[in-house]
């Protein structure tokens, strides 16, 4: 694998090292990590739509009580 030198701001570093599992973890291991989590909490244009109309339901007063939702689904609430 070809490997490259990048710039980082010591602040960010000392950031990053939060980050280390253990003391022998690559910075390439960590910032994947933290880009493929990046990338898992992005959401889809879809994803936005059902939400925007969630909202929206919401500000015409068009939900149900918990307590119904969990009788529909037969949950018991504490």
């Amino acid at each position: 694998m070809k490997k490259t030198t990048i710039q980082v701001n010591s602040d960010t570093l000392k950031r990053l090292k939060m980050f280390k599992g253990h003391e022998r973890e690559s910075y390439d291991f960590v910032l994947n990590n933290l880009l493929d989590e990046a990338e898992e909490d992005t959401l889809s244009e879809e994803e936005i739509e059902d939400i925007k109309e969630a909202l929206e339901n919401v500000k015409r007063g068009k939900v149900k009580p918990i307590e119904q939702v969990a009788k529909e689904l037969g949950i018991t609430l504490r």
